[in-house]
């Protein structure tokens, strides 16, 4: 991959093999993201699991204190009673049947998260398909299928995350911005590290977290001491 001038550059401030203390590593990032747009800030884990074992998966969710920067949109799929309580705690889209009906129609869908009620889950079967690879299917695993919808509404709203491992095991995720400035950042990375490790699943064996990076949209990567 052919690097900018300015990506060398920042990289030549960095030492390749280092692994700094998070403050240190937040300092370098944030003075070295000079581009002309609000750059993402973004962590990434380098894991010991196994992805092909049950057992080592990793999988949670976290409520970050400053969010992400970004105003999830989020779909309930409900009817009657909780579909009202969807509406009180400001779902961007709610609906059943009709809902269903129409995605599998248009196979369109313009949201970052799905909740649904248990009832609606066997309804859904027939969107399996088109929700299942952007990850918009609502799932036990994630807290997203629930009767308790006005609470799980307010927490995503809030900046609640879900996070797992990918096919490699390894985990990347969003952070905020950063215009967030140093003191939210760290709360940030503090929260959703700590979740991380809280997380540990119960097949993983020895070292279980090899390395942290931490980067911005047009930055070089960081490691962070663990």
């Amino acid at each position: 991959m052919k690097r900018s001038k300015r990506y060398k550059s920042v990289k030549e401030k960095i030492g390749r093999s280092k692994a700094y203390e998070l403050d240190e590593a937040l300092s370098l990032l944030i003075e070295n993201a000079n581009a002309k747009f609000d750059e993402s800030v973004e962590i990434h884990f380098r894991t010991n699991i196994d992805p092909k074992q049950a057992d080592q998966l990793i999988r949670g969710s976290v409520v970050l204190p400053y969010g992400i920067g970004k105003e999830k949109k989020i779909t309930v799929f409900a009817e009657g009673e909780k579909a009202e309580e969807a509406k009180e705690a400001g779902a961007d889209t709610v609906g059943g049947e009709e809902l269903v009906a129409k995605i599998k129609q248009t196979k369109q869908v313009d949201f970052d998260v799905s909740v649904a009620t248990p009832d609606m889950m066997r309804k859904l079967a027939v969107i399996a398909k088109i929700l299942g690879p952007k990850g918009l299917m609502p799932s036990p695993k994630t807290d997203t299928v629930t009767v308790d919808i006005k609470a799980t509404v307010e927490q995503l709203k809030k900046g609640k995350l879900n996070f797992k491992n990918d096919d490699s095991g390894n985990i990347h995720q969003l952070v905020g911005k950063v215009s967030f400035g140093d003191e939210k950042l760290r709360e940030n990375l503090k929260s959703f590290i700590q979740a991380i490790k809280e997380a540990r699943p119960s097949g993983a064996k020895g070292e279980f977290i090899k390395t942290i990076t931490i980067t911005s949209t047009m930055g070089a990567g960081i490691k962070v001491n663990i």
